[in-house]
């Protein structure tokens, strides 16, 4: 009888699953990015308010769910400390108000985008970050957008936005030197239900809501999130743009001055 090859048996003895957890998973971007990573064979924690679209998504995917608001910091500290080391964190969840510009907005209005947008993503970040740290093996993935980086008649949300790039960019200085990447996904239009909660107003929704262009779908999104996080671990994909070929920023606005404006001056 030969002796045993242990080396062949180590080789092929199954490897523990890569472990994610993906905010704002209920829907959009958030489902299509649990679905890709399940398929590439990581374990998923997904994470959202509503649990019944967390229930259906489980079903299937095979996800393990957690219902929980990101606004609420205490329970994402918790959730990291239940969750444990994980490999890639992706901070998608987010959401725009934009039922009118700022000077016709409301408090609330600027709170709800602020702790969505920038205040959650900060401490999702600062909870998983430690072990990543430790095994100087990481990724942190966070969804930007255009518009944090061209002007848009969004001011509140594009500044939350901005806040994110400027945080991406920061944290990875921070963290060179640990193995832990960062990367910033900035998309245009995506074909989701962003403008349901960004506009409650049903006309002016359905106007926002049809762009005229063929979007982004929330799949193609999830597939670039993959791309970042595959390259090998000595590169680091620091920012992706990407919208719809029919959709681009820039050129310059004028209001032109009226008959009576001209003779003042």
């Amino acid at each position: 009888m030969s002796p045993m090859n242990t080396t062949d048996k180590a080789s092929t003895a199954p490897s523990s699953p890569r472990v994610a957890v993906v905010t704002g998973a209920s829907s959009g971007i958030g489902a299509a990015t649990t679905h890709r990573l399940v398929k590439e064979g990581y374990r998923v924690h997904a994470v959202a308010r509503r649990e019944d679209r967390l229930a259906s998504l489980a079903a299937a995917t095979g996800c393990d769910t957690h219902v929980l608001d990101v606004t609420d910091s205490d329970a994402l500290m918790a959730l990291a400390s239940t969750v444990g080391p994980i490999d890639l964190l992706v901070n998608n969840a987010g959401l725009g108000r934009m039922d009118a510009p700022l000077a016709e907005g409301t408090l609330d209005d600027i709170t709800r985008t602020i702790d969505t947008n920038v205040t959650a993503l900060i401490v999702a970040t600062m909870a998983f970050l430690p072990p990543m740290i430790e095994r100087r093996s990481g990724h942190v993935v966070n969804i930007g957008s255009m518009a944090g980086h061209y002007p848009l008649s969004s001011a509140t949300y594009g500044a939350s936005k901005a806040a994110v790039h400027r945080f991406c960019t920061n944290i990875r200085l921070e963290l060179c030197g640990t193995g832990v990447r960062v990367t910033e996904i900035c998309p245009g239009r995506v074909a989701t239900e962003f403008y349901d909660v960004a506009v409650t107003d049903p006309t002016q929704r359905e106007g926002i809501k049809n762009s005229g262009v063929e979007e982004i779908t929330a799949a193609e999104l999830a597939d670039t999130i993959y791309y970042a996080v595959s390259v090998p671990a000595h590169v680091n994909i620091n920012r992706i743009e990407l919208q719809p070929t029919e959709q681009t920023y820039g050129g310059m606005s004028f209001v032109a001055k009226g008959p009576e404006e001209d003779d003042i001056a």
